[in-house]
């Protein structure tokens, strides 16, 4: 079966990067001039997903806002001649990338509740989950290597990458056997491990593509980690059962709930950028002297 729905938790309180995320949801923290959940839409978008729920909590109403039409601005900048006619197709195309749809987590209960909380949206259908955390950049949308590997193999999708031995114990750890160039079956894993408990130094990062089946599995799944509804959990329960595919995705990840990872974000995609990336890179270079 085709996916073309998505589910996006972005519930989470942003503690990490306190005191920005205190009144600002982090999930729209910028990297340049677009916030990080728009990457992230625009990710699935380009996967050929058609529909999206965003899972959010009280506080994170800019989310909303951000994805609905702005008459007034739209106003203003109709009148701004051909200045400004790029700018206003692209605040009026951000409302038109995708049927986008909105829930709140009344509990903070953790990843797993999070997406349990899509099932009537999802129905009996393959949905992929994009973490609201994680933004990947590159030429090929990291959730369409999952879908393509979906739909090759039949089995939920794990988006993997391998995690240095000392930062392990803050993810998840896999067990995998490689397949083919960077497809691996997994048959294990184990949420925040111990050093004994280990499995590999393959985690998930903040993608996967799940059965329908994945509901009920939650629906018994007892709080692990925390005291909070592990989403690894239930996905245990899969892999262990029926196998699961994971993908050592090609592209670059970053942890926008880290203030590392906001920055490196920020530093890399305005090198690129088209309006600001050559006077940018002189200035990094300027900068880099005093260094």
């Amino acid at each position: 079966m085709k996916v073309t729905k998505a589910v996006i938790p972005a519930a989470g309180l942003g503690t990490r990067v306190l005191p920005v995320t205190k009144c600002m949801p982090k999930e729209m923290l910028p990297i340049v001039d677009k916030p990080a959940i728009q990457y992230i839409v625009e990710e699935a978008v380009q996967s050929g997903i058609t529909d999206i729920l965003i899972i959010t909590n009280r506080g994170k109403s800019l989310i909303e806002d951000h994805f609905d039409r702005v008459p007034e601005l739209e106003a203003h900048l109709s009148v701004g001649g051909a200045e400004k006619e790029e700018t206003l197709k692209e605040i009026i195309d951000i409302s038109r990338l995708a049927n986008i749809y909105f829930i709140r987590q009344k509990e903070t209960r953790g990843l797993g509740h999070a997406v349990n909380c899509a099932r009537s949206f999802v129905g009996n259908e393959p949905f992929a989950v994009l973490y609201g955390d994680d933004v990947i950049i590159g030429d090929d949308p990291a959730c369409g290597q999952l879908i393509r590997a979906y739909e090759e193999f039949g089995k939920g999708v794990l988006g993997v990458k391998q995690v240095a031995p000392e930062m392990i114990g803050r993810y998840s750890s896999l067990k995998v056997e490689k397949l083919r160039d960077n497809l691996f079956t997994c048959t294990d894993m184990i949420e925040k491990p111990s050093p004994q408990e280990v499995l590999s130094y393959y985690s998930i990062l903040g993608r996967c593509v799940l059965p329908p089946e994945i509901f009920d599995i939650l629906d018994q799944t007892p709080p692990g980690t925390g005291g909070e509804i592990q989403l690894t959990d239930a996905m245990c329960v899969l892999a262990r059962s029926q196998g699961m595919t994971a993908v050592d995705f090609i592209g670059t990840r970053y942890d926008m709930g880290n203030k590392l990872g906001i920055m490196q974000a920020s530093v890399e995609v305005a090198l690129k950028h088209p309006e600001i990336g050559e006077c940018f890179r002189t200035y990094l270079k300027e900068v880099a002297k005093r260094l």
